[in-house]
């Protein structure tokens, strides 16, 4: 990873719809050698996708949470099926795999507080495994939308 590799990076992640054209233009450098540069990265899997962000109000999900779950007995086993369970649930945006007092941080976008009750409730609870669950309505999210190499 070199100072060229961490500046197409740093443009791809600011608009990943850029055109090598426009990227090669930026950067001073040669159309082709652009995309070698970007092709190499998707290869060492430094690149792992592009992705349209999308305005989840927008999309009757307005209302975020984060679900704090432990299950029980914490084998290999239980917690596969429970992560696999909770990654096919529609609201789910993502789900963490912990180390300390929770297994689970799930991170959901409902439509309200009633939709957000029903989930934990009438989808969550009903797990065998399930030991405790703790929610946590979101109010606010930032983001960075550029991660620069260390």
């Amino acid at each position: 990873m070199d100072e060229l590799d961490s500046a197409l990076l740093r443009l791809l992640q600011q608009d990943g719809r850029r055109t090598n054209r426009d990227l090669a233009q930026e950067l001073g450098i040669a159309p082709s050698t652009c995309l070698e540069r970007v092709r190499s990265l998707r290869e060492r899997g430094v690149l792992l996708g592009f992705h349209a962000e999308v305005d989840l109000a927008s999309m009757g999900r307005g209302l975020q949470a984060m679900i704090a779950v432990r299950v029980r007995p914490p084998t290999r086993a239980v917690i596969e099926q429970f992560q696999a369970f909770v990654a096919r649930m529609p609201e789910v945006i993502s789900v963490f795999v912990l180390t300390g007092t929770d297994d689970f941080l799930i991170h959901v976008a409902v439509r309200d507080t009633d939709h957000l009750h029903s989930v934990v409730l009438d989808k969550l609870t009903e797990r065998q495994e399930l030991a405790d669950v703790r929610t946590s309505v979101v109010y606010g999210h930032l983001r960075q939308n550029v991660i620069e190499p260390m």
